[in-house]
């Protein structure tokens, strides 16, 4: 039995390492969101931490989540002041976690973004900056200098959760002088309004106030499977809107602020980009009227990762459905619709109630349906 057993166990053991070693890191639920007219649409979550920081997980495991999920980019955003580990894990090179990362993702599709955390207390609060050169070069004690440093590194920066109430006990952001400065001056471009599935509709109304960048986050810390996976959840993200999927061009769109926050169900964005997204987030199809009836039923698809929660616009009502209605992520559902007469084609019309475009406004999308027979 022991000649037997023992190639079995190696066959087996030497199977586990395989798969553990196994770098395709195919996730079971990968983050999808399609393309809009003219652009790619790049996931992305640029602000999360590893044990270079305050995280307790190492610089390559947050590649190989991101892979699993099917994300575009990443930006491992250390915190340049607040080093925790430091004691056992002592760094004297600030831009050590960027290159574990990126040694890890070289023979992959993902792009890794450098960038680093600013971490002061208020006014200054805390700060990402993106596609920096070095990351040690914004150490510095005087309140604006990293941020002069960063500008002159290329740098997109960002505000990172203004809501937090350990730094804004009401739980509302405070635009002080100083973030109002750094505006004028060009060296704060970016608001989160999702961080780790908070969402703050005042840091929505500062982003279209002061034209600052929609920005959605993780800002995980421990396993992205413990925070959000287990949970039935994806991470928040950035959702991108690019020319193409190049570090260059993911720079771009962010300055020119083409994004969607997404947290699972809950969108929050500009009109001119959310509104495309949901329309071509949603197909038509199987439409018919349903015997000799003025009953229209139509079947939509959701080719998402969110579960979205619509409310009917149009003139008509529905048959069947209450006005508000669900169509899971990567689901369908069929809708009658009582048209009261039959049409060669018509306008569906749907608010989208978990997708802002400011506080409190909800996205209208529509979609156009024809009918090839409308006597059949």
């Amino acid at each position: 039995m022991k000649n037997i057993l023992f190639p079995l166990i190696f066959g087996f053991a030497t199977t586990i390492g395989v798969i553990a070693q196994d770098h395709s890191h195919m996730g079971a639920k990968p983050i999808v969101y399609p393309d809009i007219p003219g652009y790619k649409s790049l996931s992305t979550d640029l602000h999360i931490h590893s044990v270079f920081s305050d995280g307790n997980v190492w610089p390559t495991i947050r590649v190989q989540e991101a892979l699993r999920e099917n994300l575009d980019a990443i930006s491992l955003t250390e915190h340049l002041e607040y080093q925790p580990h430091a004691k056992d894990l002592p760094h004297p090179d600030r831009n050590r976690a960027y290159e574990l990362a990126l040694k890890e993702a070289e023979n992959h599709n993902l792009l890794i973004i450098p960038g680093s955390e600013i971490t002061r207390a208020a006014p200054v609060g805390h700060n990402n900056a993106v596609f920096i050169s070095d990351a040690n070069a914004l150490l510095a004690k005087e309140a604006q200098q990293p941020f002069e440093v960063a500008k002159n590194q290329g740098a997109f920066v960002f505000w990172n959760h203004p809501a937090w109430y350990v730094q804004q006990p009401k739980g509302n952001p405070v635009l002080s002088n100083f973030q109002k400065k750094l505006i004028q001056e060009g060296k704060l471009h970016g608001i989160e309004v999702i961080n780790t599935g908070d969402y703050a509709e005042e840091s929505l109304a500062i982003a279209l106030e002061n034209n600052l960048t929609i920005m959605g986050t993780s800002d995980v810390h421990d396993l992205i499977d413990w925070d959000y996976i287990q949970k039935g959840l994806h991470r928040p993200i950035t959702l991108v809107f690019a020319k193409e999927k190049s570090i260059e061009s993911l720079k771009e769109a962010l300055f020119d602020r083409r994004t969607v926050a997404i947290f699972n169900g809950l969108w929050v964005g500009k009109e001119e980009f959310v509104v495309p997204l949901l329309e071509a987030s949603i197909s038509v199809s199987e439409v018919h009227y349903i015997g000799k009836s003025e009953v229209l039923s139509v079947t939509l698809q959701n080719h998402t990762s969110s579960n979205l929660l619509f409310e009917n616009q149009m003139q008509y009502s529905l048959y069947h459905h209450p006005p508000i209605f669900e169509i899971p992520a990567h689901g369908s559902l069929t809708i009658q619709i009582k048209t009261l007469e039959r049409k060669s084609e018509m306008e569906l019309k749907l608010k989208a109630l978990k997708a802002y475009t400011a506080p409190k406004t909800q996205a209208v999308a529509s979609w156009n349906i024809q009918l090839l027979d409308s006597n059949n």
